[in-house]
């Protein structure tokens, strides 16, 4: 069994569960002389910065979190979802649950990572907020969290792929392109991408990325599937979404192709 100490997004139960990670039992925690921050810049720039911890020494810092149980299998998904080594470094901190001091697993921001103009987008924020309420942590951290000022995206136009003729794919040949991703129909060649998306290139290669980022909305129960988006079965929201990302793979990746949903 590991010990896991959340403070961002993975306060929410239904964000830490769309990263694979299923916990035996949860409690709030807090962990002092260190402060809330969110400098770590994302890796798409519409989502601006999310969350970080940074070590004050003062004794009136603290962050509130929920520490988690998790069996020893969940440090894989966690690793792979926090981008371990490649955005966060994984550390051991020690909390106070319950006035008790316990040893816990948490994740901070690389220095070469670290961007500190960057502010959290609305739906980040959003998933915070309702994670601590779930757990349970007190309003007065919470209304902290709702006056923190936010990051205001660009508007995208509606994507539309480049003129011309091009293969399409499904997710079988896709996945015998290491180095291509789809996106909601599209498909993009991430080969020349910028050293901040080595990563991705690894985490995003020869998959269809379009339920991963579904269900990390705020507005996401955790149930949608590749049948809804198979079936259009998409609100707004998802859509408005998903046109964001899209726009942003076309600017940081090379469009090669449609992707289909109906396979034989």
């Amino acid at each position: 069994m590991i010990r896991y100490f959340g403070f961002g997004s993975n306060m929410n139960i239904i964000s830490l569960r769309a990263k694979g990670v299923e916990p035996l039992s949860a409690c709030t925690a807090v962990l002092p002389g260190w402060r809330l921050r969110f400098n770590v810049q994302h890796f798409f720039r519409h989502e601006g910065g999310v969350g970080n911890i940074e070590y004050t020494g003062q004794p009136g810092d603290r962050v509130r979190g929920v520490l988690y149980d998790c069996p020893e299998t969940a440090l894989v998904p966690l690793d792979a979802a926090e981008a371990c080594g490649h955005g966060y470094d994984r550390i051991t901190v020690e909390v106070d649950r319950d006035g008790a001091p316990v040893s816990a697993l948490t994740y901070i921001g690389m220095p070469e990572f670290i961007d500190n103009t960057c502010l959290p987008s609305q739906r980040y924020l959003n998933l915070l907020v309702a994670g601590a309420r779930h757990a349970g942590i007190e309003d007065s951290y919470i209304q902290q969290l709702l006056s923190h000022p936010v990051h205001s995206p660009q508007d995208y136009p509606v994507f539309t792929p480049p003129p011309g003729e091009f293969p399409v794919f499904d997710s079988h040949s896709l996945a015998q392109q290491p180095l291509y991703t789809a996106l909601y129909g599209a498909v993009f060649d991430m080969s020349a991408a910028r050293p901040l998306h080595a990563y991705l290139k690894q985490f995003f290669g020869g998959r269809d990325m379009t339920l991963f980022h579904i269900k990390r909305l705020d507005s996401s129960d955790g149930k949608e599937s590749l049948d809804d988006i198979r079936q259009g079965r998409l609100n707004p929201a998802q859509r408005h979404y998903l046109n964001s990302y899209l726009n942003e793979y076309a600017r940081e990746y090379r469009y090669v192709g449609r992707f289909t949903y109906n396979e034989e």
